[in-house]
């Protein structure tokens, strides 16, 4: 997912897709540590996003808690 559709969604939206992330993330790394995962790659891709929608989460917490230095 690019970073462009990240910073247009909302928090509702962040929130219900970190929670997806985290889910896919799991069953990537038991999948991994039972050796059925076919692709390495997408575990690797899972974290990243996962890291983007966590520092979208954490930018908007920083603007809604301080206003002022957003401008």
């Amino acid at each position: 997912m690019a970073s462009s559709v990240i910073s247009e969604m909302t928090d509702v939206e962040l929130r219900r897709k970190e929670s997806e992330l985290r889910d896919e993330l799991f069953r990537l790394r038991f999948q991994h540590h039972t050796g059925q995962l076919q692709s390495p790659i997408k575990l690797r891709t899972a974290r990243r996003e996962l890291a983007r929608v966590l520092t979208r989460l954490r930018e908007l917490e920083l603007v809604i808690n301080h206003p002022a230095a957003a401008e």
